[in-house]
């Protein structure tokens, strides 16, 4: 990996790998079941609909989060980690947007360098 690749940044990336497997896991079982997928969502109890609410408030929160710091760090194309959330999950696409971050921080880290300071004599 590149040397902008930090151990967070290889933490998050792991995450996300883990956040696509084990979403798209459960996403092909019910495909494989016929399940209505938003149905259940929302017609399984209170339970399953809090934390629906939960996670969704969260993932409105996180996609804040993604276009302000993308825009701090001119990092582009924030909004395909947004769009991508849709196709795959957020689990995956927020970890992968931290990842990107802390090696764009660790990049912008490097590229800047000290001042040399003249001598006091």
């Amino acid at each position: 990996m590149s040397r902008h690749w930090s151990p967070l940044a290889v933490t998050y990336l792991a995450l996300a790998v883990a956040g696509l497997a084990g979403t798209w896991y459960f996403n092909v079982l019910a495909i494989i079941q016929l399940r209505d997928f938003i149905g259940d969502l929302v017609t399984s109890g209170p339970a399953v609909s809090s934390i629906t609410v939960d996670l969704l408030v969260v993932a409105v929160a996180g996609c804040v989060f993604i276009v302000v710091e993308a825009r701090r760090l001119g990092m582009r194309f924030a909004w395909l980690y947004i769009l991508g959330s849709g196709l795959t999950a957020f689990a995956f696409t927020f970890p992968l947007f931290l990842a990107l971050r802390q090696r764009r921080m660790t990049q912008l880290k490097a590229s800047v360098t000290p001042t040399p300071v003249p001598p006091q004599g």
